[in-house]
């Protein structure tokens, strides 16, 4: 659990001293504010709306309280699309940059997955970074689902995230302006992929997988103000 307590430190560091930061080197004059934060240590799940409440938990894990989503969800999705999901109740984001902890909790397997939900209208519309194990035309790219089954809309993406069992950092960066999507993985300087649609400017925010388990912890949202 060291790790995971190292970004703890470093998720509340960065709210008390960033509270502004930037959403990417080219909006640095924008100030950011935080509009959302959740490190469960209340061990309430309360600001979350799930596919399926009976996959999600909120677990301990030595001195720390998580969000666990430790089996599949049953829940049917009117098209092909992630089955996983816990949104936000809580405010809808236009641009923003959402910063958390993660830790994939399943097997080890090509499509081996977390995601990041954003501009969730509902069921049948929303967008979603897939972070899979091995890049191919369903895995490790930024989706769209637009009343069709999910619809791949990456400009640039790496070769795959290299999972293991142990915690990591994402942070996912979305700039209406622009329809810029950037996600960033541990410390990267460089975004593991990126897209650019703008047929969604507000929605919801969440986390999940297609069909994995994993934890989540120090979820933060910052909403970034528009030019």
């Amino acid at each position: 659990m060291k790790g995971k307590h190292k970004m703890k430190t470093f998720f509340i560091l960065l709210m008390l001293l960033t509270a502004g930061g930037c959403a990417a080197a080219r909006r640095c004059e924008m100030a950011e504010s935080v509009m959302f934060h959740a490190d469960f240590e209340n061990g309430s799940a309360d600001s979350w709306w799930m596919t399926d409440p009976d996959a999600w938990r909120v677990e301990t894990l030595g001195e720390d309280r998580v969000f666990s989503l430790y089996r599949q969800s049953e829940y049917t999705p009117p098209v092909r699309s992630p089955l996983n999901m816990a949104l936000i109740k809580g405010p809808v984001a236009g641009s923003f940059v959402l910063e958390a902890a993660v830790q994939s909790t399943t097997k080890d397997y090509g499509h081996r997955d977390l995601c990041l939900f954003f501009g969730y209208k509902d069921a049948s519309h929303f967008y979603y970074a897939h972070l899979g194990k091995k890049a191919d035309p369903h895995s490790h790219t930024i989706m769209v689902v637009d009343g069709k089954p999910r619809t791949a809309i990456s400009d640039t993406r790496t070769d795959g995230i290299p999972w293991d069992d142990k915690w990591h950092k994402v942070r996912l960066v979305r700039d209406i302006t622009t329809g810029r999507i950037e996600v960033f993985f541990d410390d990267g300087k460089k975004p593991v992929m990126t897209a650019t649609d703008d047929r969604f400017a507000y929605g919801r925010i969440g986390v999940g997988s297609f069909d994995d388990t994993g934890r989540f912890d120090d979820i933060i949202v910052r909403a970034i103000p528009d030019k």
